[in-house]
């Protein structure tokens, strides 16, 4: 039998290009069932989804680009969200005040160990949407950026309604959404911006690769998390301001795949 061709920097072809889907899929039944649990199950069940999520965007990143530039990601996301997380538990500084329980496995520094995997599971998809909705370095940075940071407008009222961190003042909020500061959410667009920064830099040089998974779990993310928090857990407030902010990625996506362009 006559090996296929690999593009040079890619892993191998085979059962392991497709990791990322079966991970994707485990991701997104967690997800779905994230609702209909309660208690400890759910916690455990969050940190499986995250898991997955970030390993799911790991081997994509590896099997389409090759590993350098899964090392890359795993770099500029979970080791320097993780920073930056510790940073803010520490400082306040960029997010303000805020700790987390011990409902999300093992800390270390005051910051659990999953909560890199956090930074990746989106990240990763959220670069690649930028490349793919516009041109230009800079565009792609401010892009990418936008459709990672927006994301965080479902994820903290979500977790701290859930009891995995708090806040040590939300004065300044959002209407409807008053546990979360809005110091928070231009923290993360911060942040966001350095991530996406670093992403597009390695994206820059990486071959092109098969992305429709990471398209697909960023649709999954945005709709699912509309219905989630709008219906299923009380959240309205925070699901409509989510959905303002990410639909001005995800619904140019959407349209973008569907013409096939």
């Amino acid at each position: 039998m006559v090996a296929e061709a690999v593009r040079p920097g890619r892993l191998a072809t085979g059962a392991l290009t497709r990791l990322p889907l079966a991970l994707t899929a485990l991701t997104v039944a967690g997800q779905i069932a994230y609702p209909l649990t309660h208690g400890p199950t759910r916690d455990r069940l969050t940190i499986a989804i995250v898991m997955l999520g970030g390993l799911a965007a790991v081997t994509h990143a590896a099997t389409t680009r090759g590993p350098r530039t899964a090392a890359w990601l795993v770099l500029s996301t979970s080791v320097l969200g993780f920073v930056v997380e510790v940073l803010g538990v520490h400082t306040g500084l960029p997010f303000g005040r805020y700790a987390y329980a011990s409902s999300l496995g093992w800390r270390a520094l005051g910051v659990p160990l999953v909560i890199g995997l956090a930074w990746t599971m989106l990240a990763w998809p959220a670069a690649l949407v930028a490349q793919r909705l516009v041109t230009g370095r800079f565009a792609r940075i401010v892009v990418g950026a936008w459709a990672l940071a927006s994301w965080d407008l479902f994820l903290d009222p979500q977790m701290v309604s859930a009891h995995h961190w708090s806040w040590a003042s939300s004065r300044v909020h959002l209407p409807g959404v008053p546990q979360v500061p809005v110091t928070n959410y231009l923290g993360w667009l911060l942040v966001a911006s350095l991530v996406s920064l670093c992403l597009q830099a390695v994206l820059r040089t990486a071959p092109d690769g098969d992305d429709r998974v990471p398209f697909g779990f960023y649709l999954w993310t945005f709709a699912s998390s509309v219905l989630a928090l709008g219906l299923l857990l009380g959240l309205g407030a925070a699901a409509c301001w989510g959905a303002l902010a990410m639909s001005a990625v995800a619904v140019p996506l959407a349209v973008t795949l569907w013409r096939g362009r």
